[in-house]
């Protein structure tokens, strides 16, 4: 029997691009391995990995810098959609299909979860992966984004929001949709959406994971945890880091100090790193940060300092964790991978430009021609050398997840 195959383009609604494809993930893949093979060998790394949000951005790019620099073996754990014969799977299943692809051509052990992380019967199946398959993990990274969560204790379901805290907040921003310069503004959240975010984007999954790795035997001597965050320039922070999210983070850095005591007593460490900005579809939806960005990417390129979320990855492992380096911790012990970023050099250049942005200039005056581009390449769109009129297949499975366990996977 032939498999169909289909042509597909990006079909992007609001801040979301709901079509992704196949090759073209793949290829984003591939440019992440490139560029790790292009470095030496991480030393003394770990050798099982843990990724709780593997599939795309920061967990994926750590997936990729820990497997293909450091010859470690991963479990991803992820919530994806796969796709059918006639509709495409989302960006995250194909970047994990095309991960395993390249990572079984290379001998490179991995293994992969598709369904909720916040649920026990994920968490279950992901402890009886590493007892059979790796022993014990000596790295576990979170790198969770949802946009809600059913507790397991008592089955309530929670939303985040982006959303101020105590009054509202107005601001220059960028409609990604309309490719226009305006303001925005938003209505203070309410107690219970504060809760409901911090219950959500916080740390307490974080640290239900690690209990049960502990509680199971299943931490190695040594083992490290390290969960993604991000502060920005004081612009956002009345959306950002005073807003919803930032109480969530402050949460997620209260589990970070009671992981880590936790694994004082298996001589490892946890914190928190605090990585730099880059384009996600989070990102594109919160005010002021698409425009942010866009000026971002065009100082710190002119100054030689431009990272995305494999750079950032290679930097914190090759010079922080690993190769007999320490982690160089802020005041409230955190890795500062935002450190070229928050630079004062590249903040006043791009505070010097911000109230000069109109509409017309936008393309000329910043660099949202490349946040145009990075958006598309997340879901695998706009690779010079992928042919976007050649049909393709769309579903595409992942080596280690069989199809019925799959399909158990999407419940919840």
């Amino acid at each position: 029997m032939t498999t169909a195959r289909h042509i597909v383009r990006p079909k992007i609604r609001g801040y979301i691009c709901v079509s992704a494809h196949p090759e073209g993930c793949a290829e984003n893949v591939r440019e992440q391995i490139r560029y790790v093979q292009a470095q030496k060998p991480i030393r003394d790394a770990p050798r099982n990995v843990l990724i709780i949000g593997a599939s795309t951005g920061y967990g994926l790019a750590s997936r990729i810098a820990l497997a293909f620099g450091a010859k470690a073996s991963t479990l991803g754990v992820f919530f994806e959609k796969p796709g059918e014969s006639d509709r495409p799977a989302s960006a995250g299943w194909y970047n994990t299909a095309a991960f395993e692809q390249e990572a079984a051509k290379a001998g490179i052990k991995a293994w992969s979860i598709n369904g909720d992380a916040f649920t026990h019967e994920v968490k279950a199946a992901a402890l009886d992966i590493i007892r059979k398959r790796m022993g014990k993990v000596d790295l576990v990274i979170y790198s969770l984004a949802a946009p809600r969560r059913t507790d397991p204790a008592d089955g309530q379901s929670y939303r985040s929001v982006l959303r101020p805290v105590g009054q509202s907040f107005s601001s220059k921003t960028l409609d990604t949709d309309k490719n226009a310069v305006g303001f925005a503004t938003l209505p203070p959240a309410t107690d219970d959406e504060i809760k409901a975010t911090v219950k959500v984007m916080g740390g307490e999954d974080w640290e239900l994971w690690m209990n049960a790795l502990d509680a199971a035997g299943l931490l190695a001597e040594g083992c490290k945890s390290v969960a993604y965050s991000y502060l920005g320039p004081q612009v956002t922070w009345p959306v950002y880091k005073d807003g919803t999210i930032g109480q969530a983070k402050k949460d997620l850095e209260r589990a970070a100090k009671r992981i880590d005591a936790l694994l004082k007593f298996h001589r490892g460490q946890a914190f928190i790193s605090v990585n730099k900005a880059v384009v996600t579809q989070a990102s594109s939806a919160i005010p002021v940060v698409p425009l942010y960005i866009a000026l971002l990417f065009k100082v710190m390129k002119a100054r030689n300092l431009h990272e995305g979320c494999i750079e950032q990855a290679w930097r914190l492992f090759s010079t922080q964790m690993y190769n007999e380096n320490f982690v160089d911790f802020d005041d409230e012990r955190r890795a500062r991978l935002d450190d070229r970023e928050l630079s004062p050099e590249v903040q006043t250049e791009v505070f010097a430009l911000w109230p000069k942005i109109t509409t017309e200039n936008l393309f000329s005056e910043t660099d949202y021609a490349s946040y145009q581009v990075e958006f598309l390449k997340l879901f695998g769109f706009g690779f010079p050398n992928i042919d976007y009129e050649t049909p393709v297949t769309l579903d595409i499975p992942i080596p280690s997840i069989p199809p019925v366990a799959t399909e158990a996977g999407q419940k919840g």
